[in-house]
């Protein structure tokens, strides 16, 4: 197993869903782990699950659209593992979709990403210690699925960000990947999934079957840990090979 032992890593967007358990997992790996979002009740709960497994987790509140906000949880001592994870949907046809749900979209899923990095980034390179900056895609930034145009460009920004970043950095020993998790089954999509066109779905990905969080466990290890040292600049996609399924 992947050992973190006195790495310190933050998380956000870890109020719920991949959030939440990408800070067990750390957690579980040895890490000292800060869970951020803006829901203060969530990120209890989320600290009260690490603590249960034994790990040890921090909440502190952060709304990555806030530049103040990302300053106050980011300009502390460094992190040595960032997993960018902080996110939101929001569907519909792009001939509909009101500017303020676009702004919305990039303003969080992309721009925020930068925000965090960006703020880490400068502790890291401050300390001279290096990291691992993950930012959290989807196979959707990088084949389009219909009604997510918001979406899709932001998370397709996420990945030319991380291999930009990537570059820029690698001389400070941070490296900067992207994880482009497929459909992932959790809590909030589980009904959406369980009904004709969630199965009709399923039936075009080749493995025939959703993804489970925990099927990102080992590619966010990679990621965050010394077992990836030599990897910056990459987008892994854990899609169960819908990527590469027949047009």
């Amino acid at each position: 197993m992947t050992d973190l032992t006195g790495r310190r890593a933050l998380v956000t967007g870890a109020s719920s869903g991949l959030g939440r358990h990408f800070a067990q997992v750390l957690a579980a790996a040895g890490a000292e782990v800060t869970v951020a979002a803006r829901r203060a009740d969530a990120l209890a709960e989320t600290v009260a699950l690490v603590a249960a497994q034994g790990g040890t987790a921090m909440p502190v509140a952060l709304d990555v659209t806030d530049t103040a906000s990302v300053a106050a949880a980011c300009g502390g001592a460094a992190y040595d593992i960032v997993i960018n994870n902080a996110g939101i949907a929001l569907d519909g046809p792009a001939l509909k979709m009101p500017e303020e749900d676009w702004s919305r979209v990039i303003d969080t899923d992309l721009s925020g990403v930068f925000r965090v990095a960006q703020a880490t980034a400068a502790r890291m390179v401050a300390e001279k210690r290096g990291g691992s900056i993950v930012n959290v895609a989807s196979i959707v930034g990088l084949r389009v699925a219909g009604n997510l145009s918001a979406y899709a460009a932001a998370k397709a920004g996420v990945v030319q960000l991380s291999k930009a970043l990537a570059l820029e950095w690698a001389r400070h020993a941070i490296r900067v990947n992207a994880l482009c998790p497929g459909y992932i089954e959790t809590p909030l999509n589980s009904a959406f999934f369980a009904g004709e066109a969630g199965q009709a779905l399923i039936r075009r990905i080749p493995q025939r079957r959703l993804g489970q969080m925990a099927d990102l466990d080992g590619p966010l290890l990679l990621l965050a840990s010394d077992a990836g040292a030599y990897m910056t600049g990459t987008a892994i996609a854990v899609d169960g090979g819908h990527l590469v399924s027949s047009l």
